[in-house]
Order: structure tokens, then C-alpha cells, then sequence
């Protein structure tokens, strides 16, 4: 079925840029110390601790849950969560708004005061520039629109890298990582340390059977949604009297389905 198998990454062309194996690599604390440092290069990170790669947030039963890439502490009281984006998407703002609300829910214990949130940090590694303006670096906190000398203070920061940058002013450092994520050449020692991590972590048999399962658990979950839609769009059409042939044909267009496929659908609608 045409556009219902995408086409995936084999784990042995796996680079950086894929956000399962970013998250195993920075498992090391101190290649995931050195990349804060580059992104914050004001503040002064001793250590990590306790890396959690892959952290899974859910709140409530129903509640949409949140798998993270990386989400660590620096001894000092402040978190970072760490995700690489490899998809262009005009919700990534949004994303951040819940990544926050739902970090935010699990560092405050029922009946504790507010002021024990925690500051925190949510960086989005993207591939490609989503605001558009060329920046290598958007930094986002919330200030007063009326007089922008005034900050809210709540302790909570946003940060997209573009590794597709041209504009703004960032460390040598910096602009040698986003190069290695955006899959150009660089000789910067950090990155030969990553590209030795990555090649290291793609001969862990364990990462290669959860990333093949991960990849069949999408993939079957893609599938369960694309025959949802058929049929919805077959019961849809249907409810506004659309010749039988026209639904054939539309839904053979849309989702490139074979005739054999088409008319499983159309008769698995009809048996519904």
C-alpha cells in the first residue's frame, strides 16, 4: 500500500540527527555536559545527573504521554530536556508548551508550594528553520508586550537550534555541532568525540533490537490510523450520497491504494 510503508532509516546509516540514537549517545554525561555548555555557554554546569534517556511523562490515565530524549539535572536544582527534531513543524512551539506543563506536573509533589519549581530548559535541535528569519538560535522567555524590561521570572526557557543557521552570533563551538547535525564536515574535537560515540552505540545489539521495535510498533500503529481514515472517508462520503464508484476512486487517489485494496475497503465499510 503505496504511502502507508515509509521508508525508514536502516540503524546501520544511523547519524546523530535521529533522535533515538541522539538520546543513547548522550547517555555519556560528559558529551552531554560539553553540548549544554556549548547551547549555554553562560552558565557553569559541574556535572550531570542522572540521565534518562527516552523518559516517558504521563500524567493522568487518559492524558497524552510524552516520551523524552534527554532530560537531566545539573546538581544545582535546574533541568534540560534535550530533542532532536528531525520533522519541520509548525506545531514544534506548541510541542514545547507541553512538554513544559507536563516536566512541570511531575517536579512539584502534591501540597508543595510553587516556588520549588525547578528552572528549567527545553532545547529543540531542528534540521531545518521553522520561524523562518535564518537564526541559528531562538531563545524564548516570557516578557511583559507592554515594556519589555519586564520579565516574568518564571524560570522557564525555550531554545530551537537551526542546524540549517545562518544568522546570529554563536560560538565557533556551537556552529562546529549544528554543522555535524546538519551532516556537513567538521574537525572540531567534540564532534569527533559524537561521531565516535555514534559509531560505538550502533554496534549495542540492545539499542538495535529496541530501535527495531520501536520502528515496527510505529509502523503498525501508522497503519491502524491510515485504515481508520479509509473508512472513515468511505462512511463520510457515503452519508452524502456519493456514487459508490466515486468513493472507489477517490480513496484509491488519496491513499494510493491497489483496485484489490480499494474494494476490501469499500466492502469492509459496507460490512461495519
Amino acid at each position: 500500500m503505496g504511502n502507508m510503508e515509509t521508508t525508514q532509516i536502516k540503524w546501520e546509516e544511523l547519524s546523530i540527527s535521529n533522535d533515538f540514537l541522539f538520546g543513547k549517545v548522550m547517555q555519556n554525561p560528559e558529551l552531554c555536559k560539553e553540548l549544554l555548555q556549548r547551547i549555554l555557554p553562560d552558565l557553569k554546569i559541574d556535572r550531570i545527573e542522572y540521565p534518562v534517556l527516552q523518559k516517558t511523562i504521563k500524567e493522568d490515565f487518559d492524558a497524552k504521554g510524552i516520551r523524552l530524549d534527554v532530560y537531566v539535572n545539573d546538581g544545582k536544582g535546574t533541568v534540560y530536556n534535550i530533542e532532536m527534531q528531525t520533522v519541520t513543524s509548525k506545531y514544534l512551539p506548541r510541542r514545547t508548551r507541553y512538554y513544559q506543563s507536563m516536566i512541570d506536573l511531575q517536579l512539584v509533589d502534591k501540597g508543595q508550594d510553587y516556588d520549588t519549581l525547578n528552572n528549567s530548559y527545553i532545547i529543540f535541535i531542528c534540521l531545518s528553520d521553522i520561524f523562518g528569519k535564518g537564526r541559528y538560535m531562538y531563545t524564548f522567555e516570557n516578557v511583559c508586550k507592554e515594556d519589555s524590561e519586564v520579565i516574568l521570572n518564571d524560570g522557564a526557557k525555550k531554545i530551537f537550534l537551526n542546524a540549517d543557521g545562518k544568522n546570529g552570533t554563536i560560538s565557533k563551538e556551537l556552529k562546529e555541532f549544528l554543522n555535524y547535525v546538519a551532516g556537513r564536515p567538521s574537525e572540531d574535537v567534540f564532534v569527533k568525540k559524537l561521531k565516535f560515540a555514534v559509531e560505538h552505540a550502533k554496534k549495542n545489539r540492545e539499542w538495535r533490537r529496541e530501535y527495531m521495535t520501536l520502528l515496527m510498533r510505529d509502523r503498525e500503529n501508522r497503519k491502524i490510523g491510515m485504515e481508520v481514515g479509509i473508512l472513515g472517508t468511505v462512511s463520510s462520503l457515503r452519508d452524502f450520497n456519493i456514487p459508490d464508484v466515486e468513493i472507489f476512486r477517490k480513496i484509491q487517489e488519496k491513499y494510493n491504494l491497489s483496485p484489490e485494496e480499494a474494494e476490501r475497503y469499500m466492502k469492509s465499510e459496507v460490512e461495519v
